[in-house]
């Protein structure tokens, strides 16, 4: 994978280079639906957190990039979709290590060519200390989106019925918004 004409050679980059192989050799597999699964590991980042992050939101943004580039490329855009997935957060404020202690929710990232992108979905907490969203005094914010609903965002894009969604997950029943309609 290159971005502008740079060779990434990063653990995620051929991660997904493996990925793009494995999708060209669908029609020798037989397969019409694939799930990869990847990983970046080093976001536990107690200590160092601004260095930590550069490093790896490098890796990340040019990885995930060539990979979109390549299912443009492939024309298969629409086919594919490439998202991020983690069930904790890091806190606002900081620790004695010039890093961040665990905390609820996060941000994730979607991307392929059904996804209706561009937007942002859930609501942004007001980043106010001990505020309405702050589980404790520390900026522990309490999510106001489920991984449950974004699965089940995923799930319907993949064409899951809808009983084996709320199968699958179990805690949809207590959201009122089960697709948050960022796929096309």
């Amino acid at each position: 994978f290159t971005v502008g004409g740079t060779l990434l050679n990063t653990g995620l980059a051929n991660q997904l280079k493996q990925v793009a192989r494995l999708i060209e050799a669908r029609g020798v597999l037989g397969v019409k639906r694939q799930v990869f699964m990847v990983n970046i590991g080093g976001w536990d980042t107690h200590s160092n957190i601004l260095t930590n992050q550069a490093n790896l939101f490098g890796q990340m943004a040019p990885a995930m990039r060539a990979f979109y580039d390549y299912t443009v490329a492939a024309g298969i855009s629409t086919n594919v979709t490439t998202f991020t997935m983690s069930d904790f957060n890091r806190t606002f404020i900081g620790n004695a290590g010039n890093g961040v202690d665990h905390a609820y929710g996060g941000h994730q990232l979607v991307l392929g060519g059904s996804v209706n992108g561009g937007n942002m979905y859930g609501t942004f907490p007001p980043l106010v200390r001990m505020g309405p969203d702050d589980a404790g005094s520390n900026g522990s914010w309490i999510p106001t989106t489920a991984v449950d609903q974004i699965g089940s965002t995923l799930g319907n894009w993949f064409g899951m019925p809808q009983a084996d969604i709320d199968q699958v997950f179990p805690n949809l029943a207590n959201f009122s918004t089960k697709n948050l309609g960022f796929m096309a």
